[in-house]
């Protein structure tokens, strides 16, 4: 059996003397592996890098088998990202996230083209890309049935002065009911708590980072838990980074 998809290339991992096993996550069929015979000379080499747009045949003759990849080049993003060093940490981080948590083979189209839109962005200054990564993190956490739910004040109801995010329920808590729990509770960041009405103001590096907190602290509750190994190397990796910029911005 075989089918064609389009994929995101997540990891690459040699294999044996020439081949490699790639990670893609697929259009149709979600995060699924494969092995690449020749992947590891130099025609193919390239084209494996992660977060690699590619086009994908994958055969087998049992659908549970690992089964062997043909690819197509179609568009490269490392090599627009390798000169941009926390760029290049943002998609090592999020590729990182979906190789770790996504079910094998199980498709989510939506995700695939966020992801897309993710990996296109990066490149430039976080200032510009850094909200999007979060919302792609929440977008994530939603996919995977944990959602958060920044719409109202979880104790009153109102939509306005939405400040916190409750740890426990992932709800809003605005700045009246909070304030006697501010420390217990988490700060929603400016850029993803603007009304319909209110006029889109600066984002902050501070706000990308209370965005990155809050994305990865539910991230890490909901998700991780899953997992044997319950760690994102290269996101925190590329969480050291952003606070070494915010320090060096002072």
């Amino acid at each position: 059996m075989h089918w064609i998809d389009d994929g995101l290339i997540l990891s690459a991992r040699k294999y044996g003397e020439n081949s490699v096993i790639i990670q893609a996550l697929t259009r149709e069929h979600g995060r699924h592996a494969g092995l690449v015979r020749g992947g590891s000379g130099k025609r193919l080499r390239g084209i494996l890098q992660p977060g690699n747009e590619v086009g994908l045949r994958w055969n087998g003759r049992l659908s549970e088998q690992l089964g062997t990849y043909s690819v197509e080049a179609k568009k490269s993003s490392g090599a627009v990202l390798f000169d941009q060093p926390l760029s290049l940490a943002a998609a090592s981080a999020s590729l990182g996230i979906l190789e770790k948590v996504l079910p094998e083979r199980e498709g989510h189209p939506a995700l695939f083209e966020a992801t897309l839109l993710l990996v296109k962005h990066l490149s430039g200054e976080i200032i510009h890309w850094g909200p999007l990564l979060v919302k792609w993190e929440l977008g994530l956490l939603a996919e995977m049935g944990y959602g958060l739910d920044l719409s109202e004040c979880a104790a009153t109801g109102t939509t306005k002065d939405l400040i916190y995010v409750s740890p426990k329920s992932g709800r809003a808590v605005c700045e009246g009911a909070g304030a006697p729990y501010r420390e217990k509770l988490l700060p929603l960041p400016n850029f993803l708590r603007l009304n319909a009405d209110e006029q889109a103001i600066g984002v902050s590096l501070s706000d990308i980072s209370s965005g990155l907190i809050l994305s990865g602290y539910f991230i890490h509750k909901n998700l991780l838990p899953h997992y044997a190994d319950a760690t994102l190397p290269a996101r925190e990796r590329f969480m050291v980074s952003v606070e070494r910029r915010i320090n060096a911005i002072g």
